[in-house]
């Protein structure tokens, strides 16, 4: 059994490796745990989970050498998800860690909530919003529910990269996507239905991104 068979979820010490994968193993998929630039060469579908801060992230991305090789990938037009901290990691810098440079797949940053009224970090269950057709998101329903935990939030610079949206003393993007790269805010792993239902519509992605 070879990578190209299998989704890669990458593991640089910041993921929830054990319940993504089991999360993928239900809908289907092989997968397999990559922790080196060549475990990545060959991958059919990438899956950079991820939870604790951006700074971090990218520490442990850099240090095991996965930095070009995810960008090679993403320009390659391998499908690529990023939850939660990995969605964040996909734009070029984050308030969390001022000076840290992230992937850069899509233009754009990573903000903190600035609320007074209500409680950070966002934990818990929100409603998701569509905002346009997607084909990770298929069979999801307007204001279905999905579980967060995040202190942080994506601002993409392009209004066409916001799939979907979701309500926490502003409005913010949840969802977003280009092409081959899609990102969720929220665990899907941890959302139930509706969780295994975007990691089944990303397993069924063709490899140009199309379902």
């Amino acid at each position: 059994m070879s990578f190209a068979d299998e989704i890669a979820i990458v593991d640089y010490g910041a993921g929830n490796l054990r319940s993504v994968s089991r999360a993928l193993g239900a809908v289907g998929a092989r997968v397999r745990i990559a922790t080196r630039a060549e475990d990545l060469r060959s991958a059919r579908k990438i899956v950079l989970p991820g939870v604790g801060a951006f700074g971090d992230g990218m520490a442990g991305l850099t240090a095991r050498g996965l930095v070009e090789p995810l960008r090679r990938a993403a320009q390659e037009g391998v499908p690529i998800l990023g939850i939660c901290l990995g969605m964040q990691l996909f734009f070029p810098a984050s308030e969390e860690s001022p000076g840290v440079e992230g992937l850069g797949f899509l233009p754009g940053e990573v903000r903190a909530f600035r609320l007074t009224d209500l409680k950070v970090p966002h934990t818990g269950w929100n409603q998701v919003w569509p905002k346009r057709p997607t084909p990770l998101l298929d069979g999801l329903k307007p204001g279905d529910y999905a579980y967060f935990n995040h202190g942080y939030y994506c601002a993409p610079a392009e209004e066409a990269d916001v799939l979907a949206v979701t309500d926490y003393g502003l409005r913010y993007a949840s969802v977003v996507g280009r092409g081959n790269l899609y990102g969720v805010q929220f665990h899907p792993e941890k959302s139930q239905a509706v969780g295994l239902r975007i990691l089944r519509n990303f397993v069924r992605l063709g490899s140009g991104g199309d379902a």
